[in-house]
């Protein structure tokens, strides 16, 4: 779980306001993070499937949502990916 502190510092970092949630750059921002942090606990917890199939959910959620975001606005699209250093 990402603490309320970390994901209210992505949606300030990525949002258009303090409250802005929705758009898909802050989608993607959380769902980095939250990749990440499962990550690491997979390499210290290999048999952990039931985390590994959320993980695996998570990773095509961000891609759908990236897909959009390129669809829609190929600017945005690879401004997210520079900041979060996503591989594409």
């Amino acid at each position: 779980m990402i603490s309320k502190e970390v994901k209210q510092g992505l949606v300030d970092k990525f949002g258009k306001s303090n409250s802005d949630t929705g758009i898909p750059e802050v989608q993607i921002a959380i769902f980095s993070t939250r990749i990440a942090d499962l990550t690491d606990h997979l390499k210290t917890h290999p048999k952990d499937h039931s985390t590994r199939h959320g993980l695996l959910k998570m990773v095509g959620k961000r891609r759908r949502l990236l897909n959009y975001l390129m669809d829609r606005d190929i600017e945005r699209y690879r401004a997210i990916i520079a900041e979060l250093g996503i591989r594409k």
